[in-house]
């Protein structure tokens, strides 16, 4: 009797206490199976004692060989298996479970088969590390889902067929292939950012893309089939061959109907014109007389958008100054005030001190043009402003290439950057990595013109995040450098139309700098938070101070990092930054140097931490 009651104790215990783990159960389910299928056999890891990697312990509290977790010994980040003699296959369907891991490696063993087509769904993993196996087959298109992937190392395997799409992986900077059979044409990667780069021993051809004079000829060596810089083989020009075009026996007959039809209009038009009566002399004089300038007057012609261009001052011989050094884009375009005018002109934006359209001109590029009204300042010093601000270059802060200006309002001419603003990702998500690169790389090009131009007193004046737009190479830019002048927070309160500046008075010549610096603050704000200052009165900064004043700073962090697994620690050093950027009186807060400084220290201990791991 006594042992049918401790059975049913143990029964009912089973049955009403609700298990606290389940998911982190799945996890380890998931990672044993994968291991399973790397090395079926599972004699190394009989060899080598006991590793873990089975149902009775934690990945994470009990270490298991090649794990390594986060801070808080919850979620696997990631898994270094290299050089274990393994024979099995890659299993991508239980790995990419694992929702946290960011960076696997299993160089250096025996895995054979083919990579599979899930890897796509390991949506964290920035590196991924497959040299020195015997894998085969085509890559699989779902690689190019892996929007943060930093590093792909595949060398030394048997893959073959073309690449796919990977270059549209934004954040990527290092790809090494060499002895494969990887066949077609090598994608035009965005070299600009990448620091490593190996494409040879493989069946590669056609042109080499543009390495932007990063890499020499040895990454490409060994591919018989492709030719161009650097390699010495030049590639031959293309051929132009036209294919003489048929003409139908239907087309000859509409053909010949349009001839017919055309030529009777044209008798037609001449035994009307012969028949008409000269038009009066003044007539013709009258409308000889409307002058040409009209296109630039207050009159527009009503067939025109309201969006155009054209109501400038009337009267006024309207003169575009192309600045000195335009980009690559618009060095070649022979722009011209009317030009800019008669381009179709689409509006993208429309504030309290005026409005930014997308204009085409004749040769289909495309420039961004800020209509400035109400600006109080003169035309000899907007003159002078937009050449000093040519003068001071800096590859992330996006230099007018033309200005105009009147007493009424002004332009200025940009290239158009096709990527957009930092606050409108086009569904792109930003990982701890990208984040933390975009304010680093922000802070020293705003340290680079605050000390270019501290003894013009010229800062940005209206830093925000609408502000920062990505380029070509989906690097951020700093975008309207200079075009306002603050004289005190509480004006800048107004030309910010946000509720994020705390009203001071300050005459110094500083007070711009102190405002910018503020600004970047905010912005440091919405990175870590994934909240954007909007018009709706929401107080971002206020939000964030009362928070961590109550000691629940790890609420302030998106969830998204959160459940990427970025590290708590560097995400709090950052906050630190931002804190001091928004520190309520002006004289407290540190220079953008200082600012860059302690970003750039944030991120080396990224790096550093990544490599280590590896």
């Amino acid at each position: 009797m006594k042992r049918i009651f401790i059975w049913a104790l143990l029964i009912w215990i089973t049955l009403t206490i609700p298990r606290s783990n389940s998911v982190e159960d799945e996890v380890k389910k998931a990672m044993i199976e994968f291991m399973d299928n790397l090395s079926p056999q599972n004699d190394v890891v009989l060899r080598l004692g006991n590793w873990g990697w089975n149902s009775t312990s934690d990945p994470c509290k009990d270490k298991w060989f090649g794990v390594e977790c986060n801070d808080g010994l919850t979620t696997v980040r990631k898994i270094v298996l290299e050089k274990l003699s393994f024979n099995g296959t890659f299993d991508a369907s239980s790995l990419c479970l694992v929702t946290s891991i960011t960076v696997l490696s299993l160089q250096t063993n025996n895995l054979t088969g083919n990579l599979p087509l899930e890897i796509g769904d390991c949506k964290a993993l920035t590196h991924l590390y497959l040299a020195g196996n015997q894998f085969s087959g085509d890559l699989p298109d779902s690689l190019a889902q892996l929007s943060n992937l930093k590093r792909l190392h595949i060398s030394d395997n048997k893959f073959h067929g073309n690449l796919p799409n990977i270059s549209r992986i934004s954040g990527l900077v290092s790809f090494v292939a060499e002895n494969n059979e990887l066949s077609g044409r090598i994608p035009d990667f965005d070299f600009t950012n990448f620091d490593k780069f190996n494409a040879s021993n493989n069946n590669f051809s056609g042109q080499i893309p543009d390495v932007k004079g990063k890499f020499e000829a040895e990454s490409f060596l060994g591919n018989p089939y492709l030719c161009g810089i650097p390699l010495p083989n030049l590639c031959p020009p293309p051929l132009k061959t036209e294919k003489p075009k048929k003409i139908s026996a239907k087309k000859i007959l509409i053909y010949s109907g349009y001839v017919i039809m055309g030529s009777f209009i044209l008798v037609l038009a001449i035994f009307i014109f012969l028949k008409r009566k000269k038009p009066r002399k003044e007539n013709t004089e009258s409308r000889s007389a409307m002058p040409s300038s009209t296109i630039a007057s207050g009159e527009t012609r009503k067939e025109r958008s309201e969006y155009s261009l054209t109501s400038l001052e009337s009267g006024r011989i309207p003169t575009l100054v192309v600045l000195g050094s335009p980009g690559k884009k618009t060095a070649t375009l022979g722009l011209s005030f009317e030009g800019l005018l008669k381009a179709p002109a689409e509006l993208l934006g429309r504030g309290k001190h005026g409005s930014l359209y997308k204009v085409r001109v004749e040769n289909g590029v495309l420039l961004a043009v800020k209509r400035i009204k109400d600006w109080d300042i003169s035309l000899e010093e907007f003159d002078q402003r937009m050449r000093r601000l040519d003068q001071v270059k800096h590859r992330n802060v996006l230099p007018p290439v033309a200005f105009y200006g009147s007493e009424q309002e002004k332009l200025l001419v940009y290239d158009f950057q096709p990527n957009g603003r930092s606050s409108e990702s086009n569904g792109q998500v930003f990982d701890w990595g990208s984040r933390l690169s975009v304010a680093a790389i922000i802070s020293e090009a705003l340290s680079f013109m605050h000390d270019e131009l501290n003894q013009d007193g010229v800062g940005h004046g209206n830093l925000k995040s609408m502000n920062i737009l990505f380029n070509q190479a989906m690097e951020p830019c700093i975008s309207e450098y200079g075009l306002m002048v603050v004289e005190n927070e509480n004006q800048h309160h107004s030309i910010m139309e946000a509720t994020y500046y705390n009203d001071e008075e300050s005459t110094s010549s500083q007070t711009t700098f102190k405002v910018d610096i503020y600004g970047f603050g905010v912005i440091l704000l919405e990175l870590l938070t994934g909240r954007l200052v909007q018009k709706n009165g929401f107080d971002l900064p206020n939000w964030v101070q009362s928070v961590v004043k109550e000691e629940w700073t790890v609420e302030v962090f998106d969830k998204a990092l959160i459940s990427e697994g970025a590290n708590e620690e560097r995400m709090v050093n950052l906050l630190l930054v931002a804190l001091k950027c928004i520190n309520p009186s002006p004289n407290q807060r540190p220079t953008m140097t200082q600012v860059s400084m302690m970003i750039n220290c944030i991120r080396d201990e990224e790096e550093r931490s990544l490599s280590f791991a590896l």
